[in-house]
């Protein structure tokens, strides 16, 4: 396992498999990432664990070489996410990368309807994948029909939400974590959150802070990783 406390890989092969742990920063798409590893370490088969949108920031497990064979087993892991949920506004993308609706007044929501809400996302729930998705419907990602207004049928997904805390409330601003199931959209939740109370909402921040007992602490940044693998190719 490749950390952040790794700082020289001439004892390590990427060809017969390696996982490391890479903090995403904001921008960033994470197949970027997957490149830019794969040319940093020279192999060509690289994968990732579980997408993280290019506004979101986090954890991301990377596979190398024979180890890409077991990243179904970190995908099967929960996810815990950290954020903020706006309220007054919602989007198409349900973030803030397409434009807002009109603002809608938060007059008459209180702590006890934001709880309510809340406890009705725990457990097993149902979600809408968005249109703004990397899902493909005949070769194309979902993002990329939504982008030409053309919507695409999708069907329910069933995932678990095993947590969800509020950790701040300074509204418009919620501050949560949550940890969930794999396939599960923090957008989603956070557009539903705003249709339960009737205002909107889009999701305005999320950081991927662990994912099963592997956590973003221990994470290396990608530029501190070519870094290391730069120096190591250069002995």
């Amino acid at each position: 396992m490749i950390t952040k406390t790794t700082n020289d890989f001439s004892d390590l092969d990427f060809l017969a498999g390696e996982v490391i742990l890479i903090d995403k920063t904001k921008g960033l798409t994470s197949f970027s990432v997957v490149h830019k590893i794969r040319k940093a370490v020279n192999v060509k088969k690289v994968g990732h664990a579980g997408t993280l949108d290019p506004e979101a920031t986090g954890l991301l497990i990377i596979c190398t070489g024979k180890k890409t064979k077991e990243i179904y087993k970190y995908q099967e892991s929960e996810k815990t996410y950290t954020g903020i949920i706006s309220l007054g506004k919602s989007s198409a993308s349900m973030d803030a990368e397409t434009e807002f609706s009109e603002e809608k007044s938060l007059i008459g929501i209180g702590s006890d309807d934001i709880e309510n809400v809340r406890k009705s996302f725990l457990g097993n729930i149902q979600q809408m994948p968005p249109m703004y998705s990397a899902i493909k419907h005949k070769g194309k990602s979902l993002y990329e029909y939504a982008r030409k207004g053309v919507e695409i049928k999708r069907e329910l997904r069933d995932v678990t939400v095993s947590k969800f805390e509020i950790l701040k409330t300074d509204l418009p601003d919620i501050y949560f974590e949550i940890v969930c199931s794999k396939g599960t959209y923090i957008r989603v939740i956070a557009d539903d959150f705003g249709k339960k109370l009737g205002c909107g909402a889009y999701l305005k921040s999320l950081r991927r802070t662990a994912i099963g007992s592997y956590k973003v602490d221990d994470a290396l940044e990608i530029n501190d990783f070519r870094t290391i693998a730069e120096k190591t190719t250069a002995a």
